[in-house]
């Protein structure tokens, strides 16, 4: 379990937002209405009240404020040095001192008004007392604005700080920039750290997990150090000598043998000897990586006798470790040798705590819980343990049979490989007769098998077919110019090409007036330059066909020509009426296709509760249950929802409840 979770500490208003929140509490939750033919003893309670709710409500934030900001002197010390490093603990003590000096100026303000308001003689003076007490405690929350706003750039940059267990198994990968520490800390955890090709990338801490026998593991990337005094180190670099100093950790001090970095390999020796004080009782692994742009071998002689002088200051703190596994080989870019420094470090730091917790106290607790039973020997004769001759010759012929069986890996390799070779799922079938199990399952239809439904000379049939296509697409080539059987004379033969070609111009214009039908507007008749639409014409065209026209001229005029108003003689009141009616039975008729309209549009989409298709629930009740358990699910998360620093906020300048009038009887938890 982690300790210290910084992302549970509540936002600290600044003081405007302050005063406005405690303000506005005093106002909803404390009686509003007074008047002076009240006693005297009622207005004294009424706005002695006042300044006790409104001290309380103060005190209870304030208070929350400074229990909910950790102290540097009770965290663990890793914690209290980080926040010394990325705060300045100066500073933040300030910043928390005021808030409490803040805390019982109000306390004292209030308790002073509060008993000048047991002698006041009016409601004037009760009432001047009170806004007098108010006033000067809002006067001392506003000196500390400053303060507050320091205290919430704080705790937004906590909450982006990384959850590290001090206490837990835990990697530790330290060197200089641009070495490969990032690149190995993404091959070996779950996270996803920025890698790019300069130094620096990696500007404070990050924190992984990886398994390693059953247990997990905290493995943490810190920033690059440069060997200079350390004085002259910057906060990036500082956060990485805290977590070295304070957790009790495997270190994995990479070492960059190529030079690719931007530092040679001494320039690293250097870092290494001017801080391995901080490596002290803990198990340390020496990394040589880029190996792939470098092998081992090929680096100088002086820069060999640097990396043997490092070997032999680690081997000090090896605590019985191998020469192996002190000083690994790696290349995050092939990956080779990877796992071998995971595991190396992992089982070395499992091995100093096993170690530690042997040598503790607690030991002894445990221990007294184990007996184990030694039996009393009742001869001089030795029994060394026996394994019956039976057993070893069933052992045996399992092995044999191991070996000479052949896995479906085999198998895949002498077929082809992967893609070539496919894995019979029948061989294993336990049938009456072995020939069986190839045979092919009948695959059944509406009732019918389909392999009874099937030619078993479909191939041929299927070549037939093709060869008397491409005999018929032959005869069509060779006759492209005859009909019926009849050859064409060149003349012919020239009208049917252009018939043809005017044909496909036809088609195409056809074809480029429906594309463009939608986005081009009707021309009316008067600007018709060309004429084509004309009666006239139609007329004539009709005749040169031998049809007669009249009847086509006779309708398109009739549709032309808009409908009038009859004015017949006579026509008077009755006339109008009809008129009326028509017109508004042509109202009535549109406003029930519009209505029909949008009624089909509105049920377009169904309603929330009603069941979809596809959706899986039985029916809509069912549906409604679980919108209902959706819904309450998440109430709880959004409840205790909190505002960051990344919501967009727009504040209320004028909450309502400040500027509205006293309410009266009625539910009073809307707010």
């Amino acid at each position: 379990m982690v300790q210290y979770n910084f992302k549970k500490i509540t936002v600290v208003p600044n003081g405007k937002e302050f005063v406005d929140i405690i303000l506005s509490r005093t106002q909803r939750q404390t009686p509003t209405v007074v008047h002076k033919g009240y006693k005297i003893n009622r207005l004294r309670q009424f706005y002695m009240r006042k300044v006790k709710y409104t001290q309380t409500n103060f005190h209870e934030k304030l208070s929350t404020i400074i229990e909910e900001f950790p102290r540097l002197d009770q965290i663990h010390p890793f914690y209290g040095d980080l926040l010394h490093v990325l705060y300045n603990k100066d500073h933040y003590k300030l910043a928390l001192g005021q808030v409490n000096t803040a805390r019982n100026l109000i306390s004292k303000i209030a308790k002073d008004y509060v008993k000048l308001l047991k002698y006041g003689d009016s409601l004037y003076r009760c009432k001047c007392l009170k806004v007098a007490a108010l006033g000067r405690m809002c006067t001392v929350l506003k000196r500390i604005t400053p303060s507050l706003a320091y205290l919430e750039q704080i705790r937004q940059h906590m909450a982006r700080l990384p959850s590290i267990d001090p206490n837990t198994r835990t990697v530790l990968i330290c060197g200089y920039p641009n070495v490969g520490k990032s690149s190995f800390m993404n091959k070996v955890t779950r996270a996803d750290v920025d890698v790019q090709p300069y130094a620096f990338t990696t500007k404070s801490l990050f924190v992984g997990h990886t398994d390693y026998k059953y247990l997990r593991y905290q493995v943490i990337d810190t920033p690059g150090i440069l060997d200079r005094p350390f004085e002259d180190r910057n906060i990036i670099e500082m956060c990485s000598i805290t977590a070295l100093a304070h957790l009790r950790a495997a270190v994995l001090f990479f070492l960059d043998i190529s030079g690719s970095c931007g530092y040679t390999i001494a320039q690293q020796a250097a870092l290494f000897h001017s801080i391995k004080s901080l490596f002290m009782n803990k198990p340390l692994v020496i990394v040589c990586n880029k190996t792939d742009l470098m092998p081992m071998e090929n680096i100088s002689e002086e820069d060999r006798k640097l990396v043997e002088e490092m070997k032999a200051e680690a081997m000090k703190t090896a605590m019985g470790a191998s020469e192996e596994a002190v000083l690994l080989k790696m290349s995050t870019l092939t990956e080779e040798g990877v796992m071998a420094v995971k595991n190396a470090a992992c089982e070395r730091l499992l091995d100093q705590r096993v170690e530690a917790k042997m040598k503790s106290k607690k030991i002894n607790d445990h221990l007294n819980r184990f007996h184990v039973a030694m039996p009393k020997p009742r001869d001089n004769i030795e029994r060394p343990p026996c394994i019956p001759q039976v057993v070893l010759e069933a052992r045996a012929k399992e092995a044999a049979e191991m070996e000479k069986r052949k896995t479906e890996k085999d198998l895949e390799e002498e077929n082809g490989g992967a893609g070539v070779y496919s894995a019979s799922l029948k061989k294993h079938y336990i049938l009456h007769d072995d020939e069986w199990k190839e045979d092919i399952m009948p695959e059944i239809l509406d009732g019918h098998n389909v392999a009874d439904f099937i030619d078993p000379d479909i191939l041929l049939r299927l070549e037939e077919l093709e060869r008397e296509e491409e005999l018929r697409q032959a005869d069509v080539e060779e006759s492209d110019f005859e009909i019926d059987g009849e050859e064409l004379s060149e003349e012919q033969k020239q009208h049917l090409a252009a018939i043809r070609k005017r044909k496909a111009v036809l088609i195409r214009e056809h074809r480029l007036k429906k594309t463009v039908a939608q986005n081009r507007s009707t021309v009316p008749r008067k600007f018709d330059k060309d004429k084509k639409y004309t009666t006239k014409r139609m007329g004539r065209e009709l005749s040169a066909l031998g049809l007669d026209p009249s009847s086509a001229v006779d309708r398109a005029r009739s549709k032309s020509r808009g409908r009038k108003r009859d004015r017949s003689e006579g026509a008077g009141s009755d006339a109008m009426d009809v008129d009326d009616e028509q017109q508004a039975n042509k109202k009535l008729r549109g406003r029930s296709r519009s209505r029909s309209m949008s009624i089909s549009r509105s049920m377009s989409r169904p309603p929330a509760h009603e069941v979809v298709p596809g959706e899986g629930f039985k029916d809509s009740t069912q549906k409604k249950s679980a919108i209902k358990i959706s819904n309450k699910s998440h109430k709880k998360r959004d409840k205790n929802a909190r505002k960051g620093e990344a919501d967009r906020v727009i504040p209320t300048l004028r909450p309502k409840h400040l500027f509205s009038g006293k309410r009266g009887k009625g539910k009073t938890d809307r707010r």
